[in-house]
């Protein structure tokens, strides 16, 4: 997997929000904001391929969780970022 091109992660005002450039960011009808720990999946993987595995990785190395619980955490955010179209 890679995060798609044209895709940018801001900070505002303390919220996390994906902002596309050009053509992409024409439709403001949707504003993607993202929490904490998804935010910190983004940074570590912005820009390189990488698997639930790696996303995984991180979460378990910031976080005191348990692996599935973080597996499960990152199936469902990478569920949801296909769905919006961030990532391909």
């Amino acid at each position: 997997m890679r995060i798609k091109e044209g895709f940018e992660l801001r900070e505002v005002c303390g919220e996390y929000i994906v902002v596309a450039h050009g053509d992409k960011n024409i439709d403001f009808s949707n504003v993607i904001c993202l929490n904490e720990s998804s935010a910190l999946m983004w940074k570590a993987v912005v820009g390189k391929d990488f698997t639930q595995e790696d996303l995984c990785a991180v979460l378990l190395e910031e976080y005191e969780v348990e692996v599935e619980i973080a597996r499960n955490d990152v199936a469902h955010i990478v569920e949801e970022w296909k769905n919006i179209g961030l990532i391909e």
